[in-house]
Formats: C-alpha cells, structure tokens, sequence
C-alpha cells in the first residue's frame, strides 16, 4: 500500500514538473509574441474568447494565461469586458490539455519514448545555445509528463485492490457535489488543473473510478483552478479583482450547470459513443470537460456586457483615478508595468497641463487648485512605482520607453513647480509686454493636450517644437527690451523685475510642457529620443530657482 501511494505520489510529481517546465520553456519561446497578439486581438468578445483559447492552448496554463490578463487589465490594456472574453476563452483553451493525455498519454500511450524526450530534452539543455537550450527545457518536460502519467497508472493499478470509490456518487446529487469539491481540492493543492484532470484520467483509465465520479472530480478542477487567478488578485487593483471575480463566477457557474445537467451530458457522451465512434473511457472524459465549459461559454458569451456592468457595480472603483493602473504586482512584468507607468504618466500630464492653462488664463477655480493637488499626489505615486520596475535585460534601463518616460517624470517635476505664477507675477501677465509670450504658450499648451489626447497629428509635435524655438528665441529679445525700458524710466525697477519674473515662467511651462509632450509621444511611438528640441535652450539653473 505504501510503495502504491509513493509510486501515485511520483507520478504526480513528475507530471507536475513536466508541466512547469514545459509551460514556462514555451511562454520564454514565444511569450512576449503571445502576449502582444493577447492584447491586440481582443477587439470584440468573439476575439477576445479565440485569444484567449488559443494562448492557453500554446502554453498549456489557463492560470499563466488568466494571471496575464489581471496584469494587461490593471495596466489598462484591455477592458474589462475583453478581459472576460480572454477569461471565457482560457477556460476552453485548457480543455485540450486532457485531450492531449487522453490520446497520446494513454490511448497511443507514448510513455515508453519518454525517456528519450527527457533525455534528448537535457542535452539541448546542456549543450545549445539561445533557443535550443529553451527548447530542450520544453522537450523535457513533454517527456516528465508521459513518463509521469505512465507511474500514475502503475500507482492507480494498485490503488484499486485497496478502496473502492465507485460508490461515492451512487447516482446522487450530494455525491456529485463531493467529488466535486474533491476535485477543487485536488487543483489547490496541486496548482493544476491539468494535474487533477490528467489524475483523474488515469484514474478513469486504470478502472478506479467510474466515469460519473471522474465526471464530478473534472468539474471541480474546472472549479479549483480559479483559486491561482484569485490569489494574483489580492491586494491588486479594482481592475484586477473584477477579473478574478469574473473567472471565479463563471467557473463557478458553469460547474454548478454542469452537475445539474450532468445525466444530460453523459447520456450525450453515450450518444456520440456510439453513433459517431468516439473512443469510451479517457477520450470521452476529454470530450466531456469539453462539452460543458463550452456550454457554458455559450451561455456567457452574449452576457458579457451584462455580466461586466454587474460585476463593476458589486467591485466600484475606489483610489485616485490617475493612478488607477499601477498595480505593484505589475512589476513581475516590466514591460507591462511600464505600460501602466506611460498611461498614468498621460493622465497626470494632461491635468497638469489643464492646470497650467488655467493659470495662464487667470481663472483659476477651486476644481484647478483640487485637480493640481492631485496631479502632484499622482506624481508621486507614478515616481514611487516607476523606481521599483526592475529591468528586463542588461540594456534596458536605456531602452527608448524607460528613458523616454524617465525623462517625461522629468520634466513633470519642474512643470509641478510652475503650476502657480511667482509672486507679483501674476498681477503683471495682463500687461502688453507679456502678452506674446502668453498667448503663444496657450497655444502650445492647447496644441499639447490635443496631442496628449491622441487628437492631433504627429506633424503638430513639429509645430510645437517650432513654437518653443520662437519663444526661447523671442525670450532674449523681450528680456533687453523690458531692461531698456526701465532703464529709461518707462516701467519702475519692482514692476520691470516682475514683469522679467513672469516671462521666466511663461518660459518654463512652456519648455517643461513641450518637453514632457515631445517624450510621451516618443515613448508611444518609439523613435530616436534625439530630437531638435534638445538644441533649444533651457531655462539656466539661476533662472529656474528664481521662478521656483
């Protein structure tokens, strides 16, 4: 009995490690590929279901693929409801790993060549380079999960002769409901699905348990594998737990369905049986896990607008709305915990730069001083999180989107700064020297946050850079005119120094503004960091303390 336990032990373990490996060597392959395409193709529920089936399938892990969604919806990637679509599809998406047991692993059944994948999988380990040895991994592991299944039909073997569970169902509702929380159970503790499924396969293989028992212990797999996504939700965002809460209720729902129909769904399976050839036993355990997350894919495939809307009422959005998309546990993603960082960082600049227009039109309300007391909150938060992004590769803390945003929190700072006029500044903006330089930084303001929006073209960051090359320009002349004139007593000395004062600040927002502009379109679209504005002169150190 304990050689029998100890060998069932095994080959679960060595299922287990097959998987990891396999699962982790193939998203290293083409994870980054598969996520861009997860993110991109989810325009319409549809999509979103076919993303996600098909994700799941290549990495064979629904949870890999439901904890990358939490991640891609706090970040702001994908909306909600295109999250559920994903959710919907990784569901059915993991359904093929039990037809892949079912077929191979026992049917075919290619466990006497695993040992060859396991050892053809180390050399490529050992001895290649680059992708072979990532490739290695991944044969590896495709061989521990046929040799593991193989020591879990041994262990099963002997594990009939000592109990005997085909009487734990009887045909009853409260024993399907067991079995069904055994199942869960079962996926918890391994942190697989596949594992519980491919356990229970070999189980229903070897005639351990009957299939109406090894029909209820699938559904709670389906149940139980909801727990990894919901663990990635605590302490997320609000985004990240609507997600979780999505996958719990439709696995949840969908099982609960499931049991309920479950004479339905099996005198179907006899059916297909026998009029349409399909194999008895394992394949037709396969093709009932199938059949009933489909069903229930089928049913909230058309809800999910309303499914969505519910679910955003009973989690509402709570925080700051500027800082909604950083979710600490988005730094395990660089790449995506950036993303976050540049969607945040355009929310806050837009505010600041409201703000600063507000100012320049000398009609400041109590929503503007509220709207730039938490700009600079979100600030804060943005620097905070962007300094704990770790780096991808040795090169990319210099990358185009890192500097770029680097730069931008930059020159957020200093804008920061200027969000109020200096003192006696103000009073002086209405005044005839001032009003170039005034207008021309509304305009380039106006022409920032219709850039900052995704309203403007790409030619207008041109023109905007052409506007702070006539200021920078204009700001010598206007700065010996206005000397000159009080010099010859046109304005007294205090009332020359604070209109000097204010061209200094309406120079700095200026810079700061078009700056921040310049790196944020540069972070979303990529190109060189060296642009013409970086010829243009700064505001000198003496001038910006003296404005500050």
């Amino acid at each position: 009995m304990t050689a029998t336990l100890f060998q069932l032990v095994g080959g679960i373990g060595l299922f287990l490690l097959g998987m990891v490996l396999l699962t982790d060597a193939l998203k290293a392959i083409a994870g980054a590929a598969l996520q861009r395409a997860l993110a991109r193709f989810t325009g319409t529920p549809a999509k979103a279901l076919g993303s996600g089936a098909l994700v799941t399938t290549l990495v064979q892990s629904s949870s890999a693929t439901t904890v990358t969604v939490i991640g891609f919806v706090s970040a702001g990637l994908l909306t909600f409801p295109q999250a559920i679509g994903v959710v919907l599809g990784a569901s059915l998406g993991t359904t093929g790993t039990g037809w892949i047991i079912a077929v191979f692993g026992l049917t075919i059944s290619i466990g006497s060549y695993a040992l060859l994948f396991v050892g053809l999988g180390a050399l490529g380990r050992l001895l290649g380079r680059g992708r072979v040895r990532t490739m290695g991994l991944a044969v590896a592991g495709f061989g521990l999960i046929f040799l593991g299944i193989d020591t879990m039909q041994a262990g099963m073997a002997g594990l009939s002769a000592h109990f005997d569970l085909g009487e734990l169902s009887a045909g009853r509702l409260w024993g399907h409901l067991v079995a069904m929380g055994v199942g869960a159970v079962l996926t918890v503790m391994m942190q697989s699905s596949s594992a519980a499924v491919a356990t229970t396969l070999t189980a229903l293989h070897t005639g351990t348990i009957g299939f109406d028992l090894a029909a209820s212990l699938v559904v709670g797999a389906a149940v139980g594998t909801t727990v990894t996504g919901a663990l990635a939700a605590i302490g997320g965002t609000t985004s990240a737990k609507r997600t979780a809460l999505a996958h719990v209720l439709f696995n949840l729902s969908t099982g609960l369905i499931a049991i309920v129909l479950l004479p339905v769904l099996l005198r179907v399976i006899g059916l297909a049986e026998r009029h349409f050839g399909l194999d008895g036993g394992a394949t037709s355990l396969a093709a009932f896990h199938t059949a009933f997350i489909a069903l229930g894919v089928l049913i909230f495939l058309p809800l999910i607008p309303r499914f969505s809307a519910f679910i955003e009422r009973a989690l509402p959005e709570r925080g700051p709305a500027l800082t909604q998309h950083l979710d600490a546990t988005l730094h395990s993603a660089p790449a995506v915990a950036l993303e976050a960082t540049r969607r945040a960082l355009l929310e806050t600049a837009r505010e600041m730069l409201i703000g600063a227009r507000a100012q320049l039109r000398g009609v400041v309300s109590r929503d503007d001083i509220t709207r730039a007391t938490q700009a600079a909150e979100a600030l804060r938060a943005i620097q905070a999180f962007f300094a704990n992004i770790p780096p991808i590769s040795e090169t990319e803390l210099v990358s185009s989107s890192r500097a770029a945003q680097m730069l931008a929190i930059d020159h957020m700072v200093g804008l920061k700064h200027c969000l109020s006029p200096p003192q006696g500044a103000s009073e002086v903006l209405e005044l005839a020297p001032l009003q170039p330089a005034r207008q021309r930084t509304l305009h380039m303001i106006e022409l920032g946050l219709d850039r900052l929006r995704g309203e403007a073209e790409a030619s207008d960051l041109s023109a905007l850079r052409l506007e702070l090359a006539a200021l920078v320009e204009a700001r010598h002349d206007q700065r010996v005119a206005i000397v000159r004139e009080a010099a010859g007593g046109t304005w007294e000395p205090d009332r020359a120094l604070s209109l000097l004062d204010g061209l200094r600040w309406l120079d700095r927002v200026a810079y700061h503004s078009v700056r921040l502009c310049d790196y944020l379109a540069a972070d979303a679209n990529a190109p060189e960091l060296e642009t013409p504005l970086d010829e243009l002169e700064a505001p000198s150190e003496a001038e910006n303390e003296a404005t500050r």
